[in-house]
């Protein structure tokens, strides 16, 4: 109990697993949270992490009840973290002209979006009065401007910037720290099947070092890789008609199914 715990939500693949074997190498206790606990389970040992170093807590970040509750067994069991990542994310592609994409939306939403703040809700109490700590969101630089196809998950983004940014204000004389991370274009199952150019695609493990010092260092608001934030300040600046120009005939998002 003695070292630091980081929670880390979505840690079934991808960036969470990253984060989580990061913080493991870093001396840091895991209690890591995804839908398939037993799948966790099996990672963490074929990474040689031991069962008193790492709590598996299954839970879905749709279900209010169900990842708040996993939030309070984390601390009635390991104690308060040092660190909450709340990474769990889907990105789905729409047409808002099939019916059917609506109901991809409201998922998008209530993971990337609801999923987050029921993610942090436990913890805010007990880090305030605690006075230390940090919450971390993971946000995209697709949350920065809209790209065809992509509404769904571009307007989920955008959502987390400003949400970060709101309850960042509200701790800031608390000692809690709160963090957003912008990830680019990373190498996980949520980019494989993207059929559009991805530069400066980053491997999980790279841009799991940048995001453990980012989180470390408390930042308030970081980009990774630093050349997608400069691509994103560029085209945050350009006028609407040049930025739709651009964008013609770029691939769209794939849909759900497809």
């Amino acid at each position: 109990m003695t070292a630091p715990l980081a929670y880390i939500t979505g840690a079934s693949s991808g960036l969470g697993q990253a984060m989580a074997l990061r913080y493991h190498r870093a001396g840091y206790r895991l209690a890591l949270v995804a839908r398939r606990g037993a799948e966790v389970e099996a990672w963490a040992r074929a990474q040689g992490i031991a069962p008193e170093h790492c709590s598996v807590l299954a839970a879905d970040v749709r279900d209010i009840d169900a990842i708040t509750a996993a939030g309070r067994a984390c601390i009635a069991a390991s104690g308060l973290p040092d660190v909450v990542i709340a990474n769990a994310g889907i990105s789905l592609g729409i047409d808002t002209a099939i019916f059917e994409d609506l109901e991809v939306m409201r998922r998008t939403y209530e993971t990337n979006n609801i999923g987050m703040a029921a993610t942090f809700q436990p913890f805010i109490a007990p880090m305030r009065d605690r006075g230390t700590g940090r919450l971390v969101g993971i946000a995209s630089v697709a949350g920065i401007r809209g790209l065809p196809g992509h509404g769904a998950y571009c307007a989920s983004k955008a959502a987390v910037i400003s949400y970060l940014e709101s309850l960042r204000g509200e701790l800031r004389a608390s000692g809690v720290r709160v963090v957003t991370v912008l990830p680019g274009y990373i190498a996980t199952p949520l980019t494989a099947q993207n059929r559009y150019s991805m530069p400066f695609l980053m491997q999980p493990e790279d841009f799991a070092d940048r995001a453990f010092d980012t989180i470390t260092a408390g930042t308030s608001y970081r980009v990774i890789p630093w050349q997608m934030g400069v691509v994103a300040r560029l085209m945050r600046a350009l006028p609407n008609g040049l930025f739709d120009r651009l964008l013609v005939g770029r691939a769209r998002k794939h849909r759900a199914g497809e």
